[in-house]
């Protein structure tokens, strides 16, 4: 594979080099750009699915909506392992130890699927009886159970998709995940087209096409994406273990030491593990907070999330490049370029955000016209977007800050974060105001604790790096 100029960047760095202010911040933009393609394609097929199952009606919107927070829960924990594996990759690669690294690929991978398996199975035996904890209504069981249940048997496939990724990601290749999360959409749409809908003739000015169609409904939402997410792990794969110029399996691996490898693993995935399950514990809490203020209100809760998703995306891709940038700086010993490429990642995460919420605000009706074509979802979604649109600045510090503590090897100060802001402020918050204020007052509990939480990351990452320079005045 031909190397591009971020990966050049990433050799830099490793070598000991010096990178000016504006080729620091030109390789976080060419690390960023494909890495926020790839997070922006998840959201895509949540619009695809959604927009999708919202030519239905509003009872097939609100039995997805009833459990995804509970599939970001499940998502977020199976997904976690990886983390831990693709951050002592970076490490490897920066410190130059590339046949390590090759190790650490071939156990993590084995670790992540095993425990993606056993997440899977375990979720889909729960499938049942979710909707029902959820506070669903009886028009709304049977959707939510056949969607969840779909969705957990294709957890091994997310769950490799997301490691292999993340391991391409952190060898410097962002363009790679990138094509093929984009690829993933396309099948989604394609899948979903097929599979939702009954057969139908599609009418092309004078020309009609018979479009074949399984009439699935829900459950097609569901077997589109995991299709989907099948074929692109397996893409995913060959492109790790076949074509990477660094990870491939050619290249010589030494044995490595599987337990210890796992054990840091486990002790940098924890707490990303206990991160998601905090966070999708929250969702699934808020969720059956607005479950009592009926179908609408959930349905514009789960449209809105869906909405907001293509604002924050850019943060999250930023967060992926900063994982990169940082880990293979902290693997190669440079302190000084870790802090500064770590305020840059930051400061251009807020930048952005800032942009994508004021589009965010005046393009939620419109975004909301999207996926669904009922007036009332769509008049409430907007209220509640407009009051999300504030924090988005702050959420983006969080986010990519959370993903600068990840490349540094220091998981536990998000978790400890969003642990206090989620249960303290968001929660109570929402549980305060939903009976007066109704969804609005959800999302307004939402939008403070975002803007809490960002503000305690940023000092979070003043502290950090502050007592990191102390103790290398000390050490002198």
């Amino acid at each position: 594979m031909k190397r591009s100029a971020s990966q050049d960047h990433l050799a830099w760095l490793r070598e000991g080099k010096t990178l000016s202010t504006a080729q620091q911040l030109r390789c976080i933009i060419q690390l960023s750009i494909p890495a926020i393609f790839a997070h922006l394609s998840s959201v895509v097929m949540q619009y695809i699915d959604a927009s999708m199952v919202g030519q239905l009606g509003k009872t097939a919107s609100a039995s997805i909506g009833l459990v995804s927070s509970s599939t970001w829960l499940v998502g977020g924990i199976t997904c976690a392992l990886g983390t831990g594996f693709t951050v002592q990759i970076a490490h490897r690669i920066g410190a130059k130890q590339e046949a390590e690294a090759r190790a650490v690929v071939r156990h993590g991978l084995l670790s992540v699927l095993v425990f993606s398996l056993f997440m899977g199975l375990l979720s889909a035996s729960l499938a049942g009886v979710l909707p029902i904890w959820l506070g669903g209504q009886d028009d709304l069981l049977a959707g939510s159970t056949q969607y969840f249940r779909i969705y957990s048997l294709a957890l091994p496939a997310m769950a490799v998709n997301y490691a292999a990724g993340g391991m391409l990601q952190c060898s410097g290749n962002m363009r790679t995940p990138s094509m093929i999360n984009i690829i993933m959409c396309a099948l989604d749409v394609l899948l979903n087209a097929l599979l939702i809908f009954p057969a139908r003739t599609l009418s092309l000015g004078t020309l009609h096409l018979p479009v074949p169609g399984f009439h699935l409904g829900v459950a097609g939402a569901a077997l589109g994406t995991a299709f989907a997410e099948i074929i692109c792990a397996a893409l995913m794969l060959y492109f790790l273990l076949v074509r990477s110029d660094t990870l491939n399996l050619r290249h010589r691996a030494v044995p490595g030491n599987f337990s210890k490898e796992l054990q840091y693993a486990v002790r940098l995935s924890l707490p990303i593990a206990i991160e998601n399950a905090i966070s999708g514990g929250a969702q699934v809490t808020s969720t059956r907070i607005v479950a009592p203020l009926g179908t609408v209100a959930i349905a514009a809760n789960s449209f809105s999330v869906t909405a907001e998703g293509v604002c924050y995306m850019p943060g999250y891709g930023i967060a992926s490049a900063a994982t990169a940038l940082i880990g293979q700086s902290t693997g190669a010993g440079r302190k000084k370029e870790t802090k500064k490429l770590s305020f840059l990642t930051i400061g251009l995460g807020m930048a952005v955000m800032t942009g994508t919420g004021i589009l965010l605000y005046i393009f939620a009706p419109q975004m909301l016209g999207i996926l669904t074509p009922d007036s009332d979802i769509q008049n409430l979604g907007v209220q509640v977007l407009r009051i999300e649109a504030f924090a988005e600045p702050f959420f983006a510090a969080s986010i990519v800050t959370a993903g600068v503590f990840r490349g540094v090897g220091k998981t536990a100060v998000s978790t400890m974060l969003n642990l206090g802001t989620m249960w303290l402020i968001r929660i109570p918050l929402a549980a305060l105001l939903a009976p007066r204020l109704g969804l609005q007052g959800v999302w307004t509990a939402m939008c403070l604790q975002l803007t809490v939480c960002g503000l305690l990351f940023l000092l979070a990452a003043v502290l950090h790096f502050r007592k990191a320079a102390s103790q290398k005045n000390i050490s002198r």
